[in-house]
């Protein structure tokens, strides 16, 4: 499938947010995906990974989280401390809630989105703001998909808001995110009665699906894309 990737810049109440966007060259109303980055921010992986997503037929805005921090806002991979310490210098209450549903926004106006199929993922720190996302701004999507992302403890308080399915992804030795945390979550959708499916690669890390990272696992990150593009077609796609 042929994809056109640009660049667009997004209106938020504390300025203009660059954005990674891909579209599949296609006519005709598309379902969209919103990837969220993760630590290391709008890295060349994020870029490739909203390729594939757009590949499969949907529209991909990734937006660029750390803009208030512009121009030296990304990472590599071995970077580990200054990326945390962006992230964690990151306002996860209303100004990231805000400039994600200014990405939410922006991809329902275009002309080629149905907008009422938009789905949202994300990896690392964007796996937690997509557990973010699904809390609150479920009526603005359709379905979200989390790997491995921290959840606060407010996040977990906040799931009887979640009206959507969702789909976590976790890594059995992820020295971020300890298996009983993985528990609590899955205990709480439980309570709830809320649509989730919950995979747990038990030999894998944090980071497990990118490749340019030492602890990427193939294995695991071939399953949970399958998984992945799955749980987007069931849910996103017009037919449905």
């Amino acid at each position: 499938m042929q994809i056109e990737q640009t660049e667009v810049m997004i209106p938020t109440p504390e300025g203009q947010m660059p954005a990674f966007l891909c579209t599949p060259a296609e006519h005709g109303h598309k379902p969209a995906v919103i990837l969220l980055m993760e630590a290391f921010g709008l890295t060349s992986h994020i870029r490739d990974v909203a390729a594939r997503i757009a590949n499969e037929g949907y529209v991909v805005l990734a937006p660029d989280l750390y803009y208030r921090e512009l121009p030296n806002n990304k990472f590599g991979y071995d970077e580990v401390e200054q990326a945390r310490a962006m992230m964690f210098r990151l306002d996860f209450g209303k100004p990231v809630e805000e400039d994600i549903r200014a990405a939410l926004t922006y991809v329902k106006s275009r002309p080629d989105v149905n907008p009422g199929k938009v789905g949202v993922t994300g990896f690392c720190l964007g796996g937690g703001l997509t557990f973010l996302t699904a809390c609150k701004l479920s009526d603005e999507i359709a379905a979200a998909a989390a790997f491995y992302g921290v959840v606060l403890d407010e996040w977990i308080d906040a799931v009887t808001n979640i009206t959507v399915p969702v789909y976590f992804f976790f890594g059995g030795v992820d020295p971020f995110i300890p298996n009983e945390r993985v528990k609590q979550i899955e205990s709480r959708f439980e309570e709830q009665g809320i649509e989730y499916t919950l995979k747990v690669y038990s030999n894998a890390d944090h980071g497990f699906f990118c490749d340019e990272r030492s602890s990427y696992n193939s294995s695991a990150a071939e399953d949970s894309w399958r998984e992945l593009t799955r749980f987007f077609h069931k849910h996103l796609q017009e037919a449905v």
